[in-house]
């Protein structure tokens, strides 16, 4: 049977197309992950998070329809400590102000839910799926339906007696849960776009030692926000007069102090926030000089220009004490710089090198 090169590259082009369009998918998934990241940080930095008493999945899809509904709602919100110990007396009208952010970033959850598994449906049926991919997908669609549960967990904490926020070790498995998705998502749409070669590089290993340093540091930021450690210590470089605030171990036994001593939580962000400006400005000055790569090139100088901004903005939210806007805007630039590592790594497990043995050449499609 002879060689048909037209309906050969027809099928490259086919199998390009759905690349991109299954690519494009994942990417817009990442960017509402994104996006409910960050509502989550300003519905905790404006104390919005515990005005919603109940977990309805389906039945909460819907805002309050009648003022019978809204007054339901705003007395179950005066049983909590929240209200009784900071809010007593603000009325329905107050209610409504934090109601509503947390209505928003319940509803985007759902949102996201439904834009994951509609398409993911879709694409599987019509075989623009490889095989290989279906069943990491799955799991991430499982594990987002999981990320809900962990919400509710966390914010069911903050209902305990005498207690007006919610646990700092159950807002951290939240957040932590949700950068694992988004890392994965974005990677996973990273690989269908550009198929990985697997190779090991001295750039490579740097920029994964970056990336995982900026998710340890977004951990430890966590807990910052947490224990409202950002409202202390509200000077730089310095803590206090001091490199180590005096009061880094105050706490028995000490493993406690990394993870519930105001000075020490502070302190750990700081440390790895600047370890992490290091690994990643390493990863740029060894990328740039070993690969001619202008796609690695563009991301390894975004990544210089992300851990940068972002540890400026960090200082600054310090040195304000945590003005709101400034610190959701924190987050916010965490993400991307989560974001720029990990594009980075990518880029440079499919580069073409200058020097050494020669990497594989950029997949075809």
């Amino acid at each position: 049977m002879p060689f048909d090169a037209r309906a050969t590259g027809g099928a490259q082009t086919d199998t390009r197309r759905d690349r991109q369009l299954v690519a494009g998918w994942l990417f817009a998934v990442a960017a509402m992950i994104l996006m409910m990241i960050v509502l989550g940080g300003a519905t905790r930095l404006t104390g919005s998070g515990l005005s919603i008493m109940e977990w309805a999945p389906i039945g909460g899809a819907l805002p309050p329809l009648g003022e019978a509904e809204w007054q339901r709602l705003f007395h179950l919100y005066e049983q909590i400590p929240q209200y009784a110990l900071l809010h007593q007396g603000f009325g329905l009208a107050g209610f409504k102000q934090i109601f509503w952010l947390e209505w928003v970033h319940r509803f985007w959850g759902r949102l996201i839910g439904v834009a994951f598994l509609g398409p993911l449906l879709c694409f599987w049926a019509t075989g623009r799926i490889e095989p290989r991919l279906r069943p990491r997908l799955g799991l991430l669609f499982v594990l987002g339906g999981l990320q809900a549960a962990v919400g509710w967990f966390m914010v069911a904490s903050g209902f305990l007696p005498d207690t007006t926020a919610v646990s700092p070790y159950r807002m951290v498995a939240h957040l932590g849960l949700a950068l694992l998705l988004y890392a994965a998502i974005l990677w996973t749409g990273l690989d269908v776009l550009r198929p990985e070669h697997g190779r090991t590089t001295a750039p490579g290993r740097l920029a994964a030692a970056t990336a995982g340093l900026v998710f340890a540091t977004m951990l430890a930021g966590g807990f910052v926000a947490g224990l409202h450690a950002g409202l202390d210590y509200n000077t730089f470089p310095l803590m206090d007069g001091r490199l180590v605030p005096a009061g880094y171990a105050a706490l028995s036994p000490v493993w406690r102090n990394p993870l519930e001593n105001i000075a020490a939580v502070q302190f750990d962000h700081r440390l790895l926030a600047t370890c992490t400006v290091i690994a990643a400005l390493a990863t740029v000055a060894a990328g740039l000089a070993s690969s001619p790569d202008s796609s690695v090139r563009a991301a390894l100088l975004a990544l210089a220009a992300a851990v940068v901004a972002q540890y400026a903005l960090g200082v600054a939210t310090l040195l304000l004490v945590v003005p709101i806007e400034l610190a959701t805007a924190h987050q916010a630039g965490a993400v991307l710089l989560l974001t720029a590592a990990l594009v980075a790594l990518h880029a440079l497990r499919t580069a073409r090198w200058a020097s050494g043995d020669h990497a594989a050449a950029a997949p075809s499609a």
